[in-house]
């Protein structure tokens, strides 16, 4: 009975020692254990040529265009960066989720973190938001010192 007791311990240890250390070091913006994160345009441009998807990515880059909002679903600001590597990519920003990205305009600089999906034009960045329900990493926005989460 004694080492029935002590067994049930040690693996109630062992199971809060494994909690605690998944949920200590996992940080939603740099982690997401469904996705590859790359930080540069070199490794972006890599994605796109090897037409790579789901990856989280971060980077920042010029707004070259800026588009009509899509209202079908889900509403999206959308435009296109420019990145130092000359490779333009769209954002697609839910604005359902997280506020728009204010006064922007062409010329402007602006940082990211999301999921790249490959297309055929450059691709597109999305989840540039935090996730309601926990089961993706949160993206932002960042633009004249401000984040949009």
């Amino acid at each position: 009975m004694l080492m029935k007791k002590i067994l049930y311990f040690i693996l109630l240890a062992l199971a809060a020692y494994f909690y605690l250390t998944d949920s200590t070091t996992f940080s939603p913006e740099t982690s997401n254990k469904a996705a590859l994160s790359v930080n540069d345009d070199r490794a972006l441009s890599n994605a796109l040529d090897n037409k790579l998807s789901n990856i989280q990515v971060r980077g920042s880059g010029t707004v070259k265009a800026i588009l009509r909002d899509d209202n079908k679903g889900s509403r999206h600001q959308k435009f296109i960066l420019a990145l130092d590597s000359g490779q333009t990519i769209l954002i697609a920003h839910n604005i359902d989720l997280s506020s728009r990205v204010a006064k922007l305009n062409k010329g402007d600089r602006v940082e990211f973190y999301g999921e790249y999906e490959w297309n055929n034009r450059g691709g597109v960045v999305h989840w540039t938001h935090h996730d309601p329900k926990g089961r993706h990493a949160n993206g932002w926005l960042k633009h004249n010192g401000t984040t949009y989460r």
